[in-house]
């Protein structure tokens, strides 16, 4: 029995949940969920040991309501408060309709624009939003089709909204849904600009999403918003083609989009830059909200890139660029023929590929911002404190800024003077001029060029995180996390470390203990712990902002030589590795993973 008090459970608890729900019922907006919770609510009533399950899971639905944040929305897809549904969405675009009404001020007309990617429901909760809001008076221009994230957040400032909404859950798995907020226009006009919220904004209209009363009672408009033309799909590609070298192309690409919104038009992205060599993984390549091929559809996991890798090998390429669903975060996977094991069965990981850390990528984009701002002392390039701290040292040998960032492109895209930023997790967001966020399919660009210039040097991306690292020092990342299905245990991790951090990680003692739920070096207060060891061991420890996990960002540094040869480079890579393993093993005996 998962309650102690019977009655609690099967009694008048459970009566007062199920008048709950009864209500939920009565003012939802959608007939297929009314059905849904109908049902529920009839075998949570049957009582019984089978309808336990029923009732654990109606609790759970009624256990409060989904949280509108810096994330916006994000959860799964079911009727209730605390899921992702037409009345949800609907009375989240009422409360921030509601804000961009105040924060303008009487007789003006907020702008807003809505974008939705091809999962289940997105294009439903894309119209809730635009017929709420048109009934608003407010002026709504909606994206013609199911489109990436970045040409979203493209249009908040192309087109100079004063909102904009993307309906996405980006590379959550297939049963769930998002909802994400930007502010521009008249409303944010800072460097913030077009950039998702922060606080106090989405403490602001979360209030009034509080304030606007059952979903029944929103008033919709029928008609009266504007569906956009290709023309801004045109206008997007045309920016990202501003990044165009004009180089000769002599590289051969295979892509995935893991059966998101990004194939098409990172297709065109590359054509249009003379990328016509270029292999797509077919299996992967149109829109599907199921999902089929990968278990979890974020290229970061295990195996989400295998396909890509395999017919990299079979084709003879040198990249693979693969975007998750909603093209905003870009991975990259290369030959690297020092891991080459040329045993056993012949295999993509046997021949050497392997997929760049986010860090790598970081580094490598980094780097050519660096080398094109140099000597612009108030240029600035941008990390999230889970980030590596090379790109700090990169910035320093050009003479140019760094600065650290809470985690998220909440807070990257909004830094001063950003001519690049980024985060581990495969963000980068490299034409903030044009995009405020992290950006896939422009990143994927940016890399296919520098892959492309350094092959007709006679060299690989390989080559070039090794001269990084003669340069700067080489710095190794890596992540341990773990999931919870009690996110009690999530805090209760976070409060064991707090109390007892570790004495020593792979054989250095730790020498400093930051907590930054306190603030530090003018951070915001965030729920997270840093750990600094006496040969320079960085580990940071904090809960995922979009999934229930804690997750450890491992960094291992280690000093390289200017002069260092190939094999110097990889037996201290080697070397940096199997000290990251270790840091693992003390981290996760330490934290009780």
């Amino acid at each position: 029995m998962p309650y102690d008090d019977a009655d609690e459970f099967w009694g008048s608890g459970l009566r007062t949940l199920l008048a709950e729900a009864e209500d939920w019922v009565r003012h939802d907006v959608d007939d297929e969920d009314r059905a849904e919770l109908r049902a529920l609510i009839a075998r949570a009533s049957a009582g019984g040991q089978e309808s336990a399950d029923d009732v654990l899971e109606l609790r759970d639905r009624f256990a409060g309501s989904l949280q509108f944040g810096t994330a916006g929305l994000r959860g799964e897809m079911a009727a209730g408060p605390n899921r992702m549904n037409r009345a949800v969405v609907t009375t989240a675009a009422a409360g921030l309709g509601r804000y961009l009404l105040e924060a303008l001020g009487r007789g003006a007309t907020p702008r807003v624009v809505v974008g939705y990617d091809a999962r289940y429901r997105s294009a439903d909760f894309a119209r809730d939003t635009a017929e709420v809001m048109t009934a608003q008076g407010i002026e709504v221009l909606m994206l013609p089709a199911p489109l990436p994230t970045p040409v979203l957040a493209y249009a908040v400032r192309h087109l100079d909204t004063d909102a904009g909404v993307m309906v996405t859950a980006s590379h959550n798995p297939a049963q769930d849904n998002g909802y994400k907020v930007y502010l521009g226009g008249r409303v944010v006009t800072d460097a913030g600009r077009g950039a998702q919220i922060v606080p106090p904004y989405d403490a602001r209209i979360a209030e009034q999403i509080a304030a606007v009363g059952p979903a029944s009672g929103v008033p919709r408009a029928a008609e009266g918003w504007t569906v956009l033309g290709r023309e801004v799909v045109d206008d997007y590609l045309a920016a990202v083609g501003t990044l165009n070298d004009g180089a000769p192309r002599r590289i051969r690409i295979v892509t995935t989009s893991l059966h998101g919104v990004g194939g098409r038009v990172l297709a065109r992205v590359l054509r249009d830059a003379g990328f016509t060599d270029v292999v797509p993984v077919e299996e992967q390549l149109q829109p599907d909200p199921d999902f089929p091929t990968v278990t979890f559809p974020n290229p970061e996991e295990k195996g989400a890139i295998d396909m890509a890798i395999a017919l990299a090998q079979e084709s003879d390429a040198d990249l693979v660029l693969a975007n998750d669903p909603d093209a905003d975060r870009c991975a990259v996977a290369v030959l690297d023929r020092r891991l080459g094991t040329y045993q056993g069965v012949e295999s993509a990981s046997s021949q050497g590929w392997r997929m760049l850390h986010g860090d790598e990528v970081g580094a490598l984009l980094g780097q050519e911002a660096a080398a094109a701002a140099s000597g612009h002392h108030r240029a600035v390039l941008a990390s999230s404190v889970v980030s590596s701290r090379l790109l700090s040292a990169i910035a320093a040998r050009h003479g140019i800024q760094h600065a650290t960032t809470l985690t998220g492109f909440k807070w990257i895209s909004r830094t001063p003077n950003l001519v690049f930023g980024y985060e581990e997790a495969l963000g980068y967001c490299v034409d903030p001029g044009h995009v405020r966020d992290k950006d896939g399919l422009a990143a994927a660009l940016a890399i296919a060029q520098l892959a492309n210039r350094l092959k007709a040097e006679g060299r690989s991306l390989v080559d070039q995180l090794d001269d990084i690292a003669r340069e700067n020092g080489l710095f190794l990342t890596d992540q341990l996390s773990a999931r919870f299905d009690d996110l009690d245990e999530i805090a209760a991790t976070m409060k064991r470390l707090r109390m007892s951090p570790p004495r020593t990680l792979a054989g250095s003692g730790v020498a400093k203990v930051v907590d930054l739920s306190a603030g530090v070096d003018s951070l915001p207060p965030t729920d997270g712990v840093v750990l600094l060891t006496a040969d320079d061991t960085r580990v940071v420890v904090r809960p995922s902002g979009t999934e229930p996990k804690v997750k450890c960002y491992l960094e291992v540094v280690r000093p390289v030589g200017p002069r260092a040869s190939y094999e110097t480079v990889g037996e201290v890579r080697a070397e940096a590795r199997a000290a990251l393993e270790r840091v693992k093993k003390d981290l996760a005996r330490a934290l009780g993973l």
